[in-house]
């Protein structure tokens, strides 16, 4: 399942602590992944003397190709601590423990077919599926909304576009698009802001309800992606800043770790 999981320790100047501690620190990282192409760990404790006390200097991992919760993936994921206390006995049991919550600068990278991917998870998929929308009660008869087929395409500068269709419970889907610029509200919601809906590539007979469906959407989308859904147990991410490279979607932050989470 794991293609590969190494260290960053130098081989010959490495004591026993730190092995101690990366073999350790390995086995409880790699199991908060469902799969991984690659996961690197890293944990600085010199002298060893210092983990009797359970201090570490520094904890550090790094991870390609990871899938979260059966249905995320992740191109990259990275995080890297300060100086951590640890329960020194939760090592010699072959785990990891703090004795108090610490802070990691983390970095998160998805990328245009991960997110696309992401739409088709059931936890996204239901929260896009049977709504019943007040604003388009004239449109759908009263009758629940869903929208289908959701795809997107990262471009410069933090913006992104998107596409889906919409079911109103009759005998045709209708074409939805918008355009939006990528940001952060409250360093944990990722919105959708000054979006830009298209419709005139449509016939005139739709536009109306098009728009009408985009607005709907967008106003959907700012309300779903929140961090605070896919947290890992006992570990609360915030966003400082986010930034559209090519095909890839990076998240720059930090990780509030109340505790080392347990297997996903």
């Amino acid at each position: 399942m794991f293609g590969g999981l190494t260290g960053f320790t130098n081989p010959t100047g490495t004591d026993w602590g730190e092995q101690m501690l990366n073999t350790v620190a390995s086995k409880t990282i790699r199991h908060l992944f469902t799969q991984s192409e690659s996961v690197e760990v890293a944990v600085r404790c010199y002298p060893s003397s210092k983990l009797l006390q359970g201090s570490i200097d520094s904890f550090k991992m790094s991870g390609r190709g990871l899938l979260i919760r059966r249905e995320f993936w992740a191109e990259e994921m990275s995080f890297e601590t300060d100086a951590v206390a640890i329960d020194f006995s939760s090592v010699l049991g072959g785990k990891l423990a703090l004795k108090q919550p610490t802070q990691a600068v983390a970095q998160v990278t998805l990328s245009e077919e991960g997110i696309n991917r992401a739409f088709e998870a059931e936890l996204v998929k239901k929260r896009l599926l049977n709504l019943t929308l007040p604003s388009l009660t004239e449109l759908s008869g009263g009758k629940p909304v869903s929208f289908q087929e959701v795809r997107v395409e990262l471009l410069p500068e933090n913006e992104i576009k998107i596409w889906a269709k919409a079911d109103l419970s009759q005998e045709e889907l209708v074409p939805v698009s918008l355009t939006a610029t990528l940001g952060i509200e409250r360093r944990r919601r990722v919105q959708f802001q000054n979006p830009k809906f298209e419709v005139e590539t449509l016939p005139e007979s739709q536009r109306e309800t098009s728009l009408a469906l985009a607005r709907a959407l967008a106003e959907i989308l700012n309300n779903m992606v929140d961090l605070d859904r896919f947290d890992l147990d006992g570990v609360t991410m915030r966003l400082n800043r986010l930034e559209t490279k090519g095909k890839l979607l990076v998240f720059s932050g930090y990780a509030q770790i109340e505790r080392v989470p347990g297997k996903q």
